[in-house]
């Protein structure tokens, strides 16, 4: 029996209807910017296996953490002990995040690091003595597919069944020069009532990798503060260099409340979820009652090797190496996204950081569910690229590591396809 009949008759894959969709592809190994099949054949991970792998597969030194780790110490319970992994990697992200962030919360994805984010912020006001209850949230926002995280994610046929179970949320649009002061005077309307925004920094990526202006951001921001509002970055996505900054906050002068880490925190190797907050927060949960503790916490929380793993992949990160590979892909994506935006079939390109995305002319509104989606996947696999597109859009997403030689292939398939699709 092969490796793909054995996994039809045990496995339910992720965002996928079984009835309909293909055979699974069955990977045997990684290395660099690609993956292998079980016949050998190659495949450019174009995507960073949905987002998290920013150093490569397999890489060679964090491998080397993550055992040397498992000869010292595999787990222990974090309530009322700790370890050293979970002290150095909380020590130096905070060194490298927002000066106002002072605490870090260990879970174990990003999910659970959106949930732990809102409960922090719902019982802060509760703590404090004010019942602050709704949320503020972007519309086509996407948090997460734990009930808090989906509740301030848009309203979608991903939530559909579960809508009337999901609390009260306040969607606003995207902020331009054209709404900002509309959008503010939301929020003054409602700021008695708010007890947080939460927002994807600069890119919503699977509500379409839609792009928005720091400077929007940052007075959007800067208003919630006037107004008491709490401020919840999600970088799950958009940390760790995809912007072309370190953190996407990074480009605003904002500071936000609480920040929320996954994905590329390990470098693609393992699960772990990180929400950092300010002091006040935390101070909120300080008292003699026993009652104002922040009830949250997972079996996995702050795992020693998932944490030895996330500190091989920051001194990977902060390596001047990085930093250039960072810059050379965005480079190459502009002068990609100049060549193309004009073609008849593209609708829209647009590029924040290492992350383009091409959105392609259908003639009608873009939709998750394009059939045009299922033609450009098979079409990229069957040329060796992992791109798998969010329904008519397309988006490059690459390990930092990749080559010059295999974007430029990408890119030129890309161009193959406006041609024959």
């Amino acid at each position: 029996m092969t490796l793909v009949e054995r996994d039809l008759k045990v496995i339910w894959h992720p965002y996928t209807q079984m009835k309909t969709a293909l055979p699974p592809i069955p990977i045997v190994r990684g290395e660099g910017a690609c993956l292998y099949d079980e016949d050998g054949k190659k495949y450019i991970d174009a995507v960073s296996s949905w987002w998290v792998n920013i150093h490569g597969h397999s890489h060679p030194y964090i491998a080397q953490k993550v055992a040397e780790q498992l000869t010292k110490l595999e787990h222990v319970i974090f309530a009322g002990f700790t370890h050293p992994t979970a002290v150095e990697l909380a020590e130096r992200l905070l060194e490298i995040l927002p000066a106002n962030q002072q605490k870090a919360f260990y879970s174990d994805n990003g999910s659970t690091a959106v949930e732990v984010a809102i409960k922090m912020c719902l019982q802060y006001w509760n703590n404090t003595g004010n019942k602050r209850t709704k949320m503020l949230a972007f519309k086509n926002a996407y948090h997460g597919d734990t009930f808090g995280a989906m509740a301030v994610s848009g309203r979608s046929a991903f939530t559909a069944a579960f809508d009337s179970l999901l609390f009260e949320v306040e969607f606003i649009d995207l902020p331009n020069i054209n709404n900002i002061q509309s959008l503010k005077s939301q929020i003054s309307n409602l700021k008695s009532e708010l007890a947080c925004f939460i927002f994807e920094p600069l890119v919503q990526g699977s509500g379409g990798m839609l792009m928005y202006e720091a400077q929007y951001l940052n007075e959007l921001m800067a208003h919630c503060h006037k107004e008491g509002v709490l401020l919840i970055a999600d970088e799950v996505f958009t940390g760790f260099g995809r912007t072309g900054k370190a953190f996407a906050c990074d480009h605003v002068m904002e500071q936000p409340d609480i920040m929320c880490f996954s994905k590329g925190l390990t470098g693609g190797t393992m699960a772990l979820g990180l929400t950092t907050c300010t002091q006040q927060i935390f101070d909120a949960f300080l008292s003699d009652d026993r009652l104002k503790t922040l009830f949250h916490g997972h079996s996995f929380t702050a795992n020693p090797v998932a944490c030895s793993a996330a500190l091989a992949s920051l001194d990977l990160f902060l390596a001047e190496d990085t930093n250039k590979n960072i810059q050379r892909i965005m480079e190459l994506h502009a002068q990609f996204a100049l060549n193309i935006k004009y073609h008849p079939k593209i609708k829209e390109v647009r590029q924040t950081g290492t992350i383009i995305a091409m959105e392609w002319e259908t003639g009608g509104n873009t939709s998750y569910f394009s059939s045009l989606r299922d033609k450009l996947y098979q079409y990229f696999l069957n040329a060796g690229i992992i791109l798998r597109p969010l329904g008519n859009i397309i988006y490059i997403l690459p390990p930092y590591c990749i080559t010059t030689e295999d974007l430029s292939y990408i890119y030129s398939k890309i161009e193959q396809a406006l041609e024959e699709i």
